[in-house]
C-alpha cells in the first residue's frame, strides 16, 4: 500500500500540532538521572526566511557520555573538556568528554522540518530538576541563538533554549517510562497503541541500549493477545513506503541505543486475538540473540499516537486494517 501520503501528514502533524514548535525543542523532554538519553533537536524553521547550515550546540553538565548521530549531507564536530565531576562509565571512570556538538556544511531549507541526534547518559551525579542545552542555529547571513533559560516565575523568552526534566531514578519507573535489563542491554519505555476492533496487528516501539562489548539483535518476541511478534523496518520502493520483516533480527552494536517508533524500526503483535485498549498495560517478552529474554509492559497510548505519551493522534488513519502480508498495515 502506498504510505506517502499518510507520511506526509505524520510529518506535517509534528511540525505544526503545537505551539512550541517555532522554536528548537527536544523530542524527549524528561530523561532519567544516571540513565541512557537520546537527544533528537526537532528545527522547524530557518532564520528569517533563511536555509539553515550549521546547528551548533553546547551541552549542559548533566549530560556525559555524549556521542553524535552522523548526517548525511552534514559533517560533524565535537568539541571535549573535563566533566566537573568524573563519571562511571561502565567500569571506566571518565574525566571529561564531549561538550558541544556541531553539525554544518548542509542545507535545511527555511520551509522544511529535520532532526539532529546524539546518544549520551545523564550524569549519576545530576539533580532531578530542569536542564538546558543552548543551540545556535546558522544560516545564510543570519543566526538564532535558542540560549535564553527563564528565570523562575518569569514569562517565556523568546528564544528559549531547549530544556530537559530530568527525574529521579525511583520516580522515573512509571509502564510509560519503566526500564529493563537483561544482560548488557537495557530495555526503556515500551509501548504500543490502540486499535480498532477487528485491526489484526499492531505496532510495539522501545528504545534499547547496549551497554557491553559485543553485538547483539533483537530476533523477537510475545505479546499477550497476540500470535507471534516479527521485527520490522520501513523502506522506500521507489515511491512507494513499504515494511519488510527482519528475519535475521536487528542488530544492537555496542555501545548503541537504537529506537524502535512508528514510520521506522518497529515490533510487529501479528493475529491479534482482540484490539488493545488505550491505558490498559500489556504483557510481552522481548527476545534477544545473545542476552535472552526479558519480561515486559506495555503501556498503550491512544489510537494513532506517534509518542508513548499519546501526542500526534491521527485517529483512523493509523489503524491496521489489511489481512495479511504487510498491505493494510500503517505506522
Amino acid at each position: 500500500m502506498k504510505l506517502v501520503a499518510c507520511a506526509a501528514a505524520l510529518v506535517a502533524a509534528a511540525c505544526f500540532s503545537a505551539p512550541a514548535v517555532a522554536h528548537v525543542t527536544f523530542e524527549r523532554a524528561e530523561a532519567t538521572v544516571g540513565a541512557p538519553y537520546r537527544g533528537v533537536l526537532r528545527v522547524p524553521h530557518g532564520c528569517d526566511g533563511q536555509p539553515t547550515h550549521a546547528i551548533r550546540v553546547s551541552l549542559p553538565e548533566e549530560i556525559v557520555s555524549a556521542k553524535p548521530m552522523p548526517k548525511a549531507g552534514w559533517s560533524v564536530a565535537t568539541t571535549s573538556a573535563p566533566y566537573a565531576k568524573a563519571v562511571d562509565n561502565h567500569g571506566r571512570t571518565e574525566t571529561g568528554g564531549v561538550r558541544e556538538i556541531v553539525w554544518s556544511g548542509g542545507k535545511l531549507e527555511d520551509g522544511h522540518y529535520d532532526e539532529f541526534t546524539f546518544v549520551a547518559r545523564i550524569s549519576p551525579h545530576a539533580t532531578a530538576g530542569l536542564i538546558h542545552a543552548r543551540v545556535m542555529q546558522e544560516c545564510d547571513g543570519a543566526k538564532i541563538g535558542w540560549v535564553e533559560i527563564p528565570a523562575a516565575g518569569a514569562a517565556r523568552p523568546a528564544n528559549p533554549a531547549p530544556a530537559i526534566r530530568l527525574v529521579a531514578a525511583a520516580a522515573a519507573q512509571t509502564p510509560a517510562e519503566a526500564s529493563y535489563r537483561v544482560g548488557a542491554l537495557v530495555v526503556t519505555a515500551p509501548w504500543t497503541r490502540a486499535t480498532p476492533k477487528g485491526a489484526p496487528v499492531a505496532g510495539g516501539y522501545v528504545r534499547i541500549t547496549n551497554t557491553g562489548a559485543e553485538v547483539d539483535r533483537l530476533v523477537g518476541g510475545s505479546f499477550e493477545g497476540a500470535r507471534r511478534v516479527e521485527v520490522h523496518e520501513m523502506v522506500m520502493d521507489g515511491s512507494v513506503m513499504r515494511m519488510r520483516e527482519l528475519r535475521a533480527g536487528l542488530e544492537i552494536a555496542p555501545g548503541q541505543t537504537v529506537e524502535l517508533r512508528p514510520g521506522g524500526l518497529h515490533l510487529m503483535f501479528m493475529e491479534l486475538k482482540g484490539p488493545v485498549v488505550t491505558g490498559a498495560p500489556v504483557r510481552g517478552r522481548l527476545t534477544f540473540e545473545k542476552a535472552g529474554s526479558v519480561e515486559v509492559q506495555f503501556a498503550v497510548a491512544p489510537l494513532g499516537a506517534t509518542t508513548q505519551g499519546g501526542s500526534g493522534g491521527h485517529g483512523g488513519h493509523d489503524s491496521h486494517g489489511g489481512h495479511g502480508g504487510h498491505g493494510g498495515h500503517r505506522h
